[in-house]
Order: structure tokens, then C-alpha cells, then sequence
């Protein structure tokens, strides 16, 4: 299919031009009709796979302006909240729609102005926009359509009860759409609670991971870990990586010893402010630093345009957490290279984790110099 076989509005179109879209992805292809129809959906698929622009082309071509909400999509963090929001402008620079951005650690005194002025989409965090709702700055009784986005995501960080409230504050006469990469049972049962003949739609489980991302492991010992990882990062020479690790601990030690030996690193977890993590995300987009060591809580929705590596430095403790990680790689249809460190006691878990998402991760050899390295040792230590 094409964008204009959807019979998009002319302004629509342009943006989509504009953007450089040439034609629409499989989640777009499936999506876009049903909800130009005004049926509930949910749709299965992950960051990277164009689903942003599978929700948002519907709601800008059915949106009405009347100084009133009358559309909100609700992210998981701020950082997505802003990169929704952004995406959504761009779709809807011809047709003057008015886009706001609500969530946790910026003025929301400057978000009530905004709202008085008038905003046609809302893209918010739920913490933030029950806090609006409380306030009574933000008022969604006029809502026509709610997106629930990275629904697993949300659910991860215990947002269930948060979602369950705003839900209620909107009127039932509603279109809902739900968006998720994994459908745990939880999020299954919102969605038959909220949800009126949802639609279902989306990528197979087996095509779950995006086609341009190649897939490799290494078997390591926890010990040889930080070595394998040096040398993976000269061979490789990645123009930006992230490296997961599963501790908040774990992040700060592999950030501090790659300092030391010369590479130019970030890291951010949970323990962070607000304010450093942003700074630390802009020179990472800048490449005033090239690797970015990170938790799974402080990776959740990152997007970076130029990631070529994602490195499993941990491996992830569910299949979904892989899926997540390494989604952040291969983005737009570009290639890129997703690393994961096995233990030898960790082979269980990563087959189980190939079984759920229907793929099998090559094995790679050490690099020679790593193992060159290792032989030195050894005969040191004999």
C-alpha cells in the first residue's frame, strides 16, 4: 500500500512528504483504516516500528478544534511524552492543531497556561496529568479519542491504577486505542475492561524483532566481562551504543572503569535527577559522548536516531526486557547490532528467552585479542 490510498487529507499528505515517508509500515498498513473507522484497537507492536505514526495520522485527520482536548495519549515517561509530541507536530504542521507536552520535573505552570489557552492533543504522563486533573486545569470531558501507549511499559512501572483513574475522567462515548509490544495478562484484562470490540492487529510474535537488528552472543564469565566489552567496543567502533547492566551499582562501576581506561561514556539509572539525565541524554544525541551505560528503568523509551549497538552487559531478566532493549537499535530501517553477555549458568535463560521470541542468537567467538589476553594471563598465573 501507499500513504494515499488511505485517502488522507491534502495538508496530511504534504507532512507525510515532507517527512520523507515513502510508504506506510505493516502496523501503519493495519492500523490506520480501523481507526480512521472509529473502532477501538489494539495494536501489537514495538518502538521503531512506526506506530506513532499509526495513531497519530487518525487522530489529526479526525481532531476538531475547539479549545478543548479532544484527543490524549498517555506515555510511559517524559522522554517519550516529548518525542510523541514532537512526531505528532511534525504530522500536523499543515493543519494548525495545537499539541501540548504534560509531565513530572518541568514548570507546570507553564502547562496551565497552555491549557488555558486552548490544546487539541494532549501527550502526558500519568503521574502529571492526574496531578492536572486534581488541579481542575485539565478537564477531558470532550475526549474523542485516548491512546494508551507502551501499555507494557506502563504497567512495569505501576501505572495500572494511575491509568485506571484518568480512564474513568473520560467520557465512555470514547475511541481507545492500546499499543504494546508484549500483551501480559494484565494489560489483556484492562483492555477487555475499557475497551468496547477492540480490533486486534499488529506484528506476529515471530516478527516481533525489528528484521534489520542482528543478534549475537558472547559466552563470558561474569570476571571476563569488562574485557570482552573493551574489545568488542575498539573492534566494533560503534558511532553510539548503549550498554545495559541490571544494577544501579553495576551501571556506576562499568561507567567509572570505562572513564578510566579513555572512552567517552554517560551513564544514567534511577538514582539520578531529572535535570542530569537530560543533560546527559543531550550529549549523548550530540556525540559528545559516544556510550551510554544504563539501567532498564532509565532506558525505558529512549530514542536515538544514530544508536548502531545495543550490549547486553547483564542479560535481560524476561524475553519482553530483551525486546525492549534491543528495539532501540534498527530504527527507521536502518541496521543495527544487538550484543548480549551469557554466563555459562545463563544458557537456560537465554534459550528460554530465543523460544518466546521465536529467534535464534548466534553464538560469536571471543575476539582474538581478548583471547590472547587471556592465554598471558593464564601462563602469569601457572
Amino acid at each position: 500500500m501507499k500513504f494515499e490510498d488511505f485517502s488522507l487529507s491534502k495538508e496530511t499528505m504534504r507532512s507525510i512528504n515532507e517527512m520523507g515517508f515513502e510508504e506506510p509500515t505493516p502496523i501503519q498498513v493495519a492500523a490506520i483504516p480501523v481507526l480512521l473507522k472509529g473502532a477501538d484497537l489494539i495494536g501489537q507492536a514495538q518502538t521503531g516500528t512506526g506506530k506513532t505514526a499509526a495513531f497519530s495520522i487518525p487522530i489529526l485527520e479526525k481532531c476538531k478544534r475547539n479549545k478543548k482536548p479532544f484527543a490524549i495519549i498517555l506515555e510511559p515517561t517524559r522522554e517519550l511524552a516529548m518525542q510523541v509530541s514532537c512526531e505528532i507536530s511534525n504530522l500536523g504542521r499543515f493543519k494548525n492543531v495545537r499539541i501540548l507536552s504534560i509531565y513530572g520535573g518541568t514548570s507546570i505552570d507553564r502547562q496551565i497556561r497552555a491549557l488555558k489557552r486552548g490544546v487539541d492533543i494532549i501527550v502526558g504522563t500519568p503521574g502529571r496529568v492526574i496531578d492536572h486533573i486534581k488541579r481542575r486545569t485539565l478537564k477531558l470531558s470532550d475526549i474523542k479519542i485516548v491512546v494508551l501507549d507502551e501499555a507494557d511499559e506502563m504497567l512495569n512501572m505501576g501505572f495500572i491504577e494511575d491509568i485506571e483513574l484518568i480512564l474513568k475522567n473520560i467520557p465512555s462515548q470514547r475511541q481507545t486505542l492500546l499499543f504494546s509490544a508484549t500483551m501480559p495478562n494484565p494489560i489483556m484484562n484492562m483492555a477487555e475492561k475499557y475497551m468496547k470490540n477492540p480490533i486486534k492487529v499488529g506484528i506476529s510474535s515471530s516478527n516481533m524483532i525489528v528484521p534489520t537488528i542482528k543478534q549475537e552472543f558472547y559466552e563470558v564469565r561474569e570476571e571476563e566481562k569488562l574485557s570482552v566489552l573493551t574489545n568488542i567496543l575498539d573492534l566494533e567502533n560503534p558511532q553510539l551504543a548503549i550498554v545495559f547492566c541490571r544494577t544501579k551499582i553495576k551501571v556506576d562501576e562499568v561507567s567509572r572503569k570505562l572513564i578510566q581506561r579513555g572512552y567517552k561514556v554517560g551513564s544514567i539509572h534511577g538514582g539520578f535527577k531529572q535535570s542530569k539525565r537530560d543533560a546527559i541524554m543531550n550529549k549523548f544525541r550530540k556525540n559528545i559522548i559516544d556510550i551510554l551505560v544504563a539501567t532498564d528503568v532509565a532506558g525505558r523509551g529512549l530514542d536515538i536516531q544514530n544508536l548502531t549497538h545495543v550490549i547486553n552487559y547483564d542479560i535481560p531478566l524476561n524475553p519482553e526486557g530483551y525486546i525492549h532493549r534491543i528495539g532501540r537499535t534498527g530504527r527507521a530501517g536502518k541496521s543495527g547490532l544487538a550484543i548480549t553477555f551469557v554466563t555459562p549458568r545463563e544458557y537456560r535463560h537465554l534459550r528460554h528467552i530465543e523460544k518466546k521470541i521465536r529467534t535464534v542468537i548466534g553464538k560469536k567467538r571471543l575476539p582474538l585479542s581478548f583471547c590472547r589476553s587471556s592465554i598471558r594471563n593464564q601462563a602469569y598465573t601457572f
